[in-house]
């Protein structure tokens, strides 16, 4: 673990940026960017497409340490490089901005209201890949839909178990289970998360961090107790869907909580802006999501 990661994510004044959008989502983002499914063909060249959505982002003199402390980058985008660099290199050389990888395989169907992640059976050797290429920590997700005991527990006990895998690669993993912000019983299933989260979190040895990715909570600075957790390094929190506006809204009345958004952060911006339009919205942006991170 690079100590001076840990204490830039730790300390850091600002938030992370997720740009780990996979094969499935990734259609999506390259559409609300203005690049339609017929500017490519195949998954190779959709790729290319989205490499190049993230390298301009992460060029962009918008996008620097002092505001984004970290970054969540989809595997491939880690395998590839920016300017001749490795991805997660340029990351910290460049910005310093700290350099996570998504490493969960998609959800599995629903049971007891909650969607476990899939197997992952390749999971050691990716972590050792990352390890190679200089990454800090992972990101995985998990979702919660109701507030069923049983399904929450199951979330968190995978999250924790895979979490503690991770950990023995000597990576900081962000545990992330999404409550659904549509969910009927969104504040009911997030005191059954909350719970279950510090009775794991308690159980952890001293050198064990970790760090929670979490939906914006019904109840203003619901996660206070694990914020002020020793064994979590950062709680940040994810858009979950709402709009930038309501995310930023959210999340200033959460003390100590910072953003890691990934649509929210790309909201606004164009493949057919000019450099200097896109730099110019990016750089609102950063400054907006910032700015409701660091209360």
């Amino acid at each position: 673990m690079n100590s001076e990661q840990l204490e830039h994510i730790r300390n850091g004044n600002g938030f992370i940026a997720a740009l780990d959008q996979s094969g499935g989502s990734t259609p999506k983002a390259l559409a609300a960017y203005g690049v339609e499914e017929s500017a490519y063909s195949g998954e190779d060249e959709m790729f290319d497409q989205v490499h190049a959505m993230r390298s301009r982002i992460i060029t962009s003199p918008a996008f620097t340490g002092d505001r984004v402390v970290g970054a969540i980058l989809f595997e491939m985008t880690m395998d590839r490089q920016i300017e001749g660099v490795d991805t997660a290199d340029f990351l910290w050389s460049n910005s310093r901005v700290v350099p996570f990888l998504k490493t969960d395989k998609g959800l599995a169907e629903e049971v007891d209201g909650a969607q476990v992640m899939n197997p992952n059976p390749g999971l050691d050797a990716l972590l050792e890949r990352a390890v190679s290429k200089n990454v800090f920590g992972t990101k995985m997700r998990s979702v919660i839909k109701m507030a069923n005991p049983a399904g929450v527990d199951a979330v968190v006990a995978q999250q924790f178990e895979v979490g503690k895998q991770i950990i023995g690669h000597g990576l900081v993993p962000i545990i992330e289970p999404e409550v659904d912000i549509n969910s009927p019983e969104k504040a009911e299933a997030e005191a059954l998360l909350a719970a279950s989260i510090l009775e794991h979190a308690n159980a952890l040895s001293d050198d064990q961090l970790i760090m929670l990715k979490l939906t914006l909570p019904e109840e203003d600075n619901f996660y206070s107790e694990l914020i002020a957790h020793p064994n979590v390094v950062k709680v940040v929190a994810l858009s979950g869907g709402y709009s930038r506006d309501e995310a930023n809204a959210r999340l200033s009345r959460n003390n100590g909580m910072i953003a890691s958004f990934s649509r929210a952060l790309a909201e606004g911006l164009s493949y057919q802006q000019t450099d200097d339009e896109f730099n110019a919205t990016l750089d609102s942006t950063i400054a907006s999501i910032h700015a409701a991170s660091i209360t």
